[in-house]
Formats: structure tokens, C-alpha cells, sequence
């Protein structure tokens, strides 16, 4: 079952061994578990519903809760701690575009804003509703998982927009094709939800991004069921699909997208190297990127991300000792940076592509260490949300970030925004650790994804304080820094005050102007995206 109050299945966990802990005690100190409210104690403090029964509506106060947060740290404050603030007055589970019509009117009826909720897997603060004295409805799209339709011929498939990603993928590999998308939020989080999002998945260079395999499809606004039709190319004016691609639920409810897919590869195979340093990784994976050397992902764990991986998985003691001392007589020392690359195709292709890589990495200084830790990543490579929960409960809390940007500016924003992380503890003489990698590369630049760890405070308050000023601190070097606030977090209440230094006063404009043209009575205006007060004015 899931969680009701962190990541993931409740039954699935990140066991980290003594040498793991023992690490994390030595860079920031001993965590002290913090006391979590139960879900008894949280459900005795949600307040009543501000919506009276309804058709098709639930009311259930566990129903309420389950469907209230994302995963945001701010999220998790207020659901571990017990700040329940305001919840969502009532849940509605459609099963068709007919249906959201139908719980759309039910809310217009009733002068209640609605929010659509697919995995609740946000960590930009996409569900808060504290300003709002209205009631809220959460449109669950967890029963619209249909495949609709699958066009062989033509690699199109078109799904209900609450489909999870296993479900999809399953669902297309039984019949012999893959979209190729997996975000680190796969298990949980939905395609309508990639689509409102921006998504990027872990194979994005071979496969795409999700704006990359969006086709059209179907979108509930206030007004009416606005259809996207699927064309292989068009020149008839601007491309209407960019509009539904990241609208994060301002415009209305994507009840159903078609999707370019793929036929199954034959052959799927994951390589690792080392790279003497973050000059010689960052100048290979950059050389990838632009070799049209056709990998499907690379990605490239900085130093401290590097150490920090080997010591969570464990590798410490005489394995430790080893793989140092045979790396070191290739040159690789301390400061080595982990290079993952993937590729897939036909056999004779895999073979080919990797040669490439290969011989790429060994011209910049690297060592080519093979499958093993390619495999490893590949395995568990939906494992790394759970850390959350075994941190929180032994007192750290986690949080990321992520920009992209050009290739000339990596290293300087690299150092600039870890610095201003490590300041954002000093005031309270804390420490954090933080480490860095580029997992979404591109000829002209990168992402760079960014996380730390810290201990957490006795005081719900201070770790929210610390937490707001170091995302504060963070989000002001992207900007300075020309960086999107926004790589695939998308932008949520998060980072809604940083947009505008990214769209210019122009672009906001012309935002508000769309938001007020779908939404004109705003039913869907939570603040996602762009400020109340501004849309409406």
C-alpha cells in the first residue's frame, strides 16, 4: 500500500549499512529521530469538509488527506509534523473525459476551485491551497488508465492521462513497442502528469524528452473539451500542444494523450567508466553529447556524488581499498567521477555505440570499468526516492535541485550554487552535504541536478526556515546565473516567484492572458504557475 506520509510503497524501503550511517555521522553529525504524528492523530486534526455531499464526490477525511499532498519538503513538514493547514474538501475519481466534464460542472455549481492530482508526486508544491477560502476539489485521475488505441503502423498509442508509468510500459512492451520514458518518479507519477510537467526521463538523449513525444490528445478546460490532433509535421501556425505541455492544471484536466512509441529494442546495455576529475568528466560527457555517437543516457556523478554513492551502497573497508588502489594505477585518484552511459538498438548498433564511448572516455583520461556498474545503476535506479524515508527517520532530511544550462557556464554555477547551499545552515551552525550530477545532456548545454542532506531540527519551524532560506539562496544563482528554474520539477508555488526572470514581463503577460481565456471564472487558479492576484487582475 502506498505510503500515506513519505515516498513509495510502504512495504519497500533503502536499508543503509553501518558504514553508510557512519559516513552520514561524520559529515554532518548524528541524527536525532524526529516524532512523527500518526495517521490517527493526523486524521483527528483535519478540519471539516467545505463542501457538502455531492454526486461522484468523496468526503472521507483519510480520502482527503491521501489525496492533499505532494512531495515537497514543505509537504513533508506539515505531514510529519501534524500541520494539516487546508486540505482538500472533497475527491472526485472520474473514469472518462465525460466524467471530469460531469465533476467540473458539479464545481462550478458549487463555487469550488478543483486541482487535478495524478501521482501527487510533486516536489514543487503543486497541491497548496492555503490562501484559498473556497472549497477544493481534487480531481484524482488514478481510474483513467485505459489504452485507448495503438496505431502499429504509425508507433502511436494513445492512454487516459491518469495512467502510471509500470502500467504503461507494461501495457506497451506486451505488445512489443516502449515510450522509453522513466522519470525517478516512475513508479508513482502518471503521463498526464509528464505531460504537465515537462517530464524528463532518465533515457531522454535517446528517447526524448516528454514534449519530444507528445502527439496531442484531449484537455477539459472551464469552457469546453479542447481536442489536440495528431499530425506527423504541421506549418499552420504556432503548435498548440506547447500551450498543454507544462500547464501544471491552469488551463484544465488532460484526460487523454496520444504518445509516439517505439518498437522494442533488441539489445539494452549499461556501461560505466571513471574519469580522472569533474574537468575531464565534464569535457567527456560534453564530447558525447555532441558526438552524435547515439547513446540513449549519460550521466555523470561529480566527486562528491561519486564518494557518496560508493558510501551509501556500502563500498568501504578492503572492496573500498581495492578499487581505489587498481584505479589509481590508471591515474584515477580521489576527485574520480562516474560516467554511466546506455545504449540499445540491434546488437551489432550496442556494439558499435559503446566502442565509440569507449574510446571517448579513454582519450579523456577515463577508465572504463564496464557493465557491473551500469547493471547496478539500472536495478535500483527507482530506488533513490525511498532514502528519504530511511534518513528522515533517523533524523536528516534530503532535498534536490535542478537547472540547465550552457556548457561554458557548468563549473562556475556548480561551485556558486553548492556554496550557497552550505550557507544557507551557518546561521543555525549546521552543516549540510551536497553533491551534484549531470543527468541530462544536450549539444548546447546540460542539466545539472543538485542534492544535500542535513540534520533535522527539533522545530518543525526551524527546519522549514532553513529549508526556505537555502532554496531562496539556491533558486537566486540559477537566475543570476541564466539558468531555467525549472529543468523537469516544473514550477508548482515552488518556484513561481522566479518564472517571470526566465518568461520577462512579456512572456508572464502572455501567460495570464491564455490562463484568463481557458479559465475565466478560475476554476482551476490554485497559484500553480503564475500568482492569483495577477491572473485575475
Amino acid at each position: 500500500m502506498r505510503r500515506w506520509n513519505g515516498w513509495g510503497d510502504d512495504a519497500k524501503g533503502y536499508q543503509l549499512s553501518e558504514s553508510a550511517w557512519a559516513f552520514l555521522d561524520d559529515c554532518l553529525g548524528p541524527g536525532k529521530p524526529p516524532r512523527d504524528i500518526t495517521l490517527k492523530g493526523m486524521l483527528s486534526r483535519l478540519p471539516p469538509a467545505l463542501l457538502s455531499d455531492r454526486p461522484g464526490i468523496s468526503t472521507d477525511s483519510e480520502t482527503r488527506l491521501r489525496h492533499n499532498f505532494g512531495q515537497s519538503f514543505s509537504d513533508w513538514i506539515a505531514i510529519r509534523y501534524g500541520r494539516v493547514g487546508r486540505v482538500v474538501d472533497g475527491v472526485a475519481f472520474p473514469r472518462s473525459t465525460e466524467d471530469v466534464r460531469s465533476v467540473l460542472s458539479v464545481a462550478q455549481n458549487a463555487g469550488a476551485k478543483v486541482i487535478p492530482f495524478g501521482g501527487g508526486t510533486s516536489v514543487v508544491g503543486h497541491f497548496s491551497i492555503d490562501g484559498s477560502e473556497q472549497p477544493v476539489i481534487c480531481l484524482s485521475l488514478e481510474r483513467m488508465t485505459a489504452l485507448e488505441e495503438l496505431h502499429e503502423d504509425g508507433c502511436l498509442a494513445t492512454f487516459q492521462a491518469g495512467v502510471p508509468g509500470p502500467r504503461l510500459e507494461e501495457t506497451l512492451q506486451a505488445r512489443g513497442f516502449t515510450l522509453g520514458h522513466y522519470p525517478q518518479s516512475f513508479e508513482l507519477s502518471t503521463l498526464g502528469g509528464w505531460i504537465a510537467t515537462r517530464s524528463a526521463g532518465h533515457f531522454s538523449l535517446g528517447y526524448g524528452r516528454i514534449e519530444g513525444l507528445f502527439a496531442g490528445g484531449q484537455i477539459v478546460t472551464a469552457r469546453d473539451r479542447w481536442v489536440i490532433p495528431v499530425h506527423p509535421a504541421s506549418a499552420a501556425g504556432p503548435d498548440l500542444r506547447q500551450l498543454v505541455l507544462g500547464s501544471e492544471g491552469r488551463l484544465g484536466v488532460i484526460t487523454n494523450c496520444t504518445v509516439k512509441v517505439r518498437r522494442l529494442p533488441e539489445q539494452q546495455v549499461f556501461s560505466g567508466s571513471f574519469l580522472p576529475g569533474p574537468n575531464a568528466g565534464v569535457d567527456c560527457i560534453r564530447a558525447i553529447s555532441q558526438s552524435g555517437v547515439g547513446v540513449m543516457m549519460a550521466r555523470l556523478s561529480l566527486p562528491e556524488e561519486t564518494r557518496t554513492g560508493l558510501a551509501l551502497k556500502g563500498h568501504s573497508g578492503l572492496r573500498a581499498i581495492a578499487l581505489e588502489g587498481w584505479l589509481g594505477l590508471h591515474g584515477v585518484h580521489d576527485d574520480a567521477c562516474l560516467l554511466l552511459v546506455g545504449a540499445d538498438g540491434s546488437p551489432a548498433r550496442v556494439r558499435t555505440t559503446l566502442a565509440e564511448t569507449n574510446r571517448l572516455v579513454r582519450k579523456h583520461g577515463g577508465v572504463v570499468i564496464g557493465p557491473l556498474a551500469g547493471n547496478t545503476w539500472y536495478k535500483s535506479r527507482f530506488d533513490f526516492p525511498y532514502l528519504r524515508n530511511t534518513l528522515w527517520e533517523r533524523g536528516y532530511g534530503i532535498d534536490t535541485l535542478e537547472t540547465a544550462l550552457p556548457w561554458g557556464r557548468v563549473h562556475e554555477y556548480i561551485g556558486a550554487v553548492e556554496r550557497a547551499i552550505h550557507k544557507g545552515f551557518e546561521p543555525d551552525s549546521e552543516r549540510a552535504h551536497v553533491f551534484t550530477h549531470l543527468s541530462h545532456v544536450y549539444p548546447h548545454g546540460t542539466s545539472v541536478y543538485t542534492t544535500y542532506i542535513f540534520r533535522l531540527s527539533d522545530d518543525p519551524d526551524a527546519n522549514l526556515a532553513r529549508w526556505q532560506r537555502t532554496k531562496a539562496a539556491a533558486s537566486e544563482i540559477i537566475v543570476a546565473f541564466g539558468g531555467t528554474i525549472s529543468h523537469q520539477h516544473g514550477v508548482g508555488h515552488d518556484h513561481r516567484p522566479y518564472l517571470g526572470s526566465e518568461k520577462r514581463p512579456e512572456g508572464m503577460a502572455l501567460l495570464r492572458s491564455v490562463i484568463r481565456e481557458a479559465d475565466p471564472g478560475g476554476l482551476f487558479d490554485t497559484g500553480n504557475l503564475v500568482d492569483t492576484k495577477e491572473t485575475s487582475s
